[in-house]
């Protein structure tokens, strides 16, 4: 899977660079495994505005996909692999062995036909799934468990990839996708491999209809506002705004800590990412 550039026949499509489809094998999704999205425009459910810049775009289906991978020592086949609207990575469709059907988030290397297993007993090989005390050191992994059994929350973006570097007692040291090194207990699972899209960062959209596709809209700054828009907004002629970066609600925007307490998760980071 590579990038794909195109010859600027017109000016919207000079810098647009897109990741070529080729890993993608089936173009719709499985039925019995999506959901209606309903969209938010950015707004809670008072109705207002808490997100802004969101608004419009495709309408998507959601994919119900497998974080936790419970169906333990139960062979399956990689029937397809296609391309999901919420999220950057490639997801794979999975035929058990019992006759059910579900998606994983696609390793970079998985192809259909593939077995893949999940379990204490499953094998090393990508896109297997098991808990972190039956993992070699030095192995990448992605989909990572911070409760046992709630599925995995970490390092599921479109080419990243954590590493398991240690294990200490009932723990695992883990070197994030951020270079910050965090504890894991060891019988929470993890899946083998990279997650696959692995040039997606590299993606350039080339134009603004593409990211109005995507439900972005476009981002103001405040100075250039009016001073009933925003707190940096007015002044005469072009001003730099002659205060601290804020919200439009007057909270500090460079900077300013908003944590309210010590969380018992921090017992759990070794490094931090920005030590």
């Amino acid at each position: 899977m590579g990038l794909k550039k195109y010859k600027a026949t017109t000016p919207s499509i000079r810098y647009r660079i897109d990741v070529s489809n080729d890993d993608i094998t089936k173009e719709s999704p499985e039925k019995s495994l999506i959901l209606p999205n309903k969209r938010t425009g950015g707004r809670n459910n008072h109705g207002r505005i808490t997100a802004f810049q969101r608004g419009g775009g495709h309408k998507r289906f959601y994919r119900i996909i497998d974080f936790k991978r419970k169906k333990h020592d139960i062979p399956a086949v990689v029937k397809a692999i296609e391309y999901d609207p919420n999220r950057t990575a490639r997801i794979a469709l999975l035929f058990y062995a019992d006759g059910e059907k579900r998606y994983i988030l696609a390793p970079d290397g998985l192809k259909v036909g593939a077995e893949v297993l999940s379990g204490e007993t499953a094998a090393i090989k990508v896109g297997n799934a098991m808990p972190l005390e039956k993992i070699p050191l030095g192995m990448e992994i992605h989909n990572i468990e911070m409760i046992p059994g709630k599925g995995g929350q970490v390092a599921r973006s479109a080419g990243t990839t954590a590493q398991l570097i240690a294990k200490e007692g009932e723990f695992a040291l883990v070197k994030m996708p951020s270079n910050e090194i965090r504890k894991f207990r060891l019988n929470c699972y993890a899946t083998l491999g990279q997650v696959s899209n692995v040039e997606w960062n590299n993606v350039s959209l080339g134009k603004a209809g593409r990211s109005r596709w995507l439900g972005r809209r476009p981002n103001v700054r405040g100075v250039a506002m009016n001073p009933i828009d925003h707190p940096m907004g007015g002044g005469e002629g072009k001003s730099s705004g002659g205060r601290h970066p804020c919200s439009p609600w007057g909270q500090k925007s460079k900077g300013l800590k908003t944590r309210k307490k010590r969380k018992a998760s921090d017992a759990m980071i070794i490094k931090r990412r920005n030590a």
